[in-house]
């Protein structure tokens, strides 16, 4: 098994921030690693999770997953920002989700590092707002590690880095659903994958959007099992949760088949 632990204690400067930790002891968590999952199964994965959660059935989950190819539509999508693609979307075979998060159209597909957090969220801070705001601290965290600068926008949840020519360009989604008080989905990090997709949909609605990856910045590969570590360190840092790496297989609610986890 593999822990990531952290100092007992809230983490410096959350207080500051809005992202008060209500309890200061550090709390343990399971940490469920995929290679690549079907979005399907990792999704009724997430629901039946955030039951058991809800019941004080299972710790608090972070699951990390690379998807198949996939296009998944968000609470506030409209028809304007992907149906003048559609035939190239169905074309290309592309699986299409609508699904019960926050935010609009975005891509999934491998090379980017998915993370869906299963965590009680008041046990971490006050509301969905400074919950975005920890999950973007993450990514942020993790951008620095590359020495890669991010950032985050006001009223447009996800992290941002500034191109050459000072425009911005989005490198990592976030989108969430809370339902009895428990998390689901989370955030999208854009690694080596292939943007080319992007270029059929509005990204997350909204105009003019450009995306970036981690590999296109940095200018050599980006090794992504390193990134998906990282991904789960810094979680310990920002939520306090030490996790402990599960090396048992994912269910599939669908078919009784299960997925492979590192």
């Amino acid at each position: 098994m593999i822990r990531y632990e952290v100092n007992a204690g809230c983490i410096p400067g959350y207080i500051s921030k809005g992202y008060a930790i209500v309890e200061t002891h550090r709390r343990s968590g399971c940490l469920l690693n995929v290679s690549h999952g079907s979005y399907q199964d990792v999704l009724d994965f997430q629901r039946a999770r955030l039951q058991e959660r809800a019941e004080d059935r299972c710790d608090d989950t972070l699951l990390l997953v690379e998807h198949e190819p996939v296009f998944t539509f968000g609470r506030t999508a409209k028809e304007e920002h992907w149906k003048e693609h559609l035939e190239s979307l169905t074309s290309q075979g592309f699986e299409l989700y609508p699904v019960e998060r926050g935010g609009s159209v975005t891509y999934h597909g491998p090379g980017q590092v998915v993370a869906y957090p299963i965590v009680r969220l008041r046990d971490f801070c006050r509301g969905p707002k400074a919950y975005v705001g920890m999950l973007q601290d993450v990514i942020i965290r993790v951008l620095a590690e590359w020495h890669i600068r991010g950032h985050a926008k006001e009223k447009f949840p996800g992290v941002w880095v500034e191109a050459d020519d000072s425009t911005s360009e989005k490198i990592a989604a976030v989108g969430v659903r809370i339902a009895k008080g428990v998390t689901m989905h989370g955030l999208a990090l854009n690694v080596s994958i292939d943007l080319k997709p992007f270029e059929l949909i509005t990204p997350c609605g909204i105009q003019g959007c450009l995306v970036t990856s981690m590999e296109r910045l940095c200018g050599k590969r980006v090794d992504i099992k390193a990134v998906k570590d990282r991904v789960a360190y810094h979680f310990t840092e920002v939520f306090g949760i030490n996790w402990t790496e599960s090396r048992h297989t994912l269910p599939s609610m669908k078919t009784g088949s299960s997925l492979s986890v590192l």
